[in-house]
């Protein structure tokens, strides 16, 4: 892996994340096969074939080019595992349950080309205990690629490896060459770097906004921000908040006596 070439990727999963993830691989030529599950009524693939409607239609736009949205290829489970024999990425960015990413990596592990990377962008869910889902010979291949919403404007992904993973599938030849801001994420512990980080910070300022809720506002949420100067209230309905809950939930369940994130350390707010 001297140089790792990435011609084909597939995601795992056309939510926001997923989709995003997607769009923003074609933004630079790299075609995508995006999966999802068959949807129950009507063609097979229409949850994908509507993730791809949605695409077109956010703003700002996660398309640098419009046409390029063709160069995703619609997939689903039941009939397009094979496909994945092709591809020399393969990203999951399904739901943040534990449980059905260990389901989904059981059932895709036969069909990963055995020189591909396989990644999860999980928010903050332990890949160590992800990477248990899969056979011996896949572990080395597997790390955490961690985008930010929305990825074609938040310049930064963390790269979180195991104890397992090889050195240069998450550093250096591997997946850092293709991004342009890159941090590698702490091994073994929730919500990695940023999360821990950001989520706190987010928590802090709503805190806080309940005491000042003019003040924090303003001084959080500009009227004029642009897609990466969002405030803390743009941010979280940008981001979901389905998903801080489920992120915030996670530092709930794992980090009471964390050295790293000491439990005691709550965010304060100054009444006035």
């Amino acid at each position: 892996m001297d140089k790792f070439n990435v011609r084909k990727v597939a995601v795992l999963g056309a939510g926001v994340m997923g989709a995003q993830i997607a769009a923003h691989l074609v933004n630079v030529k790299v075609p995508v096969v995006l999966f999802d599950l068959s949807a129950k009524d009507g063609p097979k693939n229409g949850i994908v074939t509507k993730a791809l409607d949605g695409l077109r239609k956010l703003r700002p736009s996660p398309i640098g080019v419009a046409d390029d949205v063709a160069l995703i290829q619609p997939a689903n489970y039941d009939e397009h595992l094979g496909l994945l024999t092709q591809c020399d990425l393969v990203i999951e960015a399904i739901a943040e349950r534990m449980d059905w990413k260990l389901d989904l990596y059981k059932k895709i592990a036969p069909h990963v080309a055995p020189h591909a990377i396989l990644a999860s962008n999980t928010s903050g869910l332990s890949i160590t205990q992800l990477s248990q889902a899969l056979p011996a010979e896949m572990k080395p291949r597997f790390c955490g690629i961690h985008f930010f919403n929305p990825p074609r404007y938040m310049a930064l992904v963390e790269l979180i490896p195991t104890p397992t993973t090889k050195p240069e599938c998450s550093t250096g030849s591997g997946l850092r060459d293709h991004r342009a801001s890159a941090r590698r994420g702490a091994p073994g512990h929730a919500n990695f770097i940023a999360n821990r980080v950001g989520i706190a910070g987010m928590l802090a300022t709503m805190v806080e906004a309940e005491v000042q809720p003019r003040p924090t506002w303003s001084t959080t949420s500009p009227a004029e921000a642009q897609p990466r100067q969002l405030g803390t209230f743009r941010t979280a309905d940008v981001v979901g908040l389905d998903t801080m809950a489920h992120v915030i939930k996670t530092m709930q369940d794992n980090l009471r006596g964390d050295p790293f994130y000491p439990h005691s350390r709550r965010p304060r707010c100054s009444p006035r």
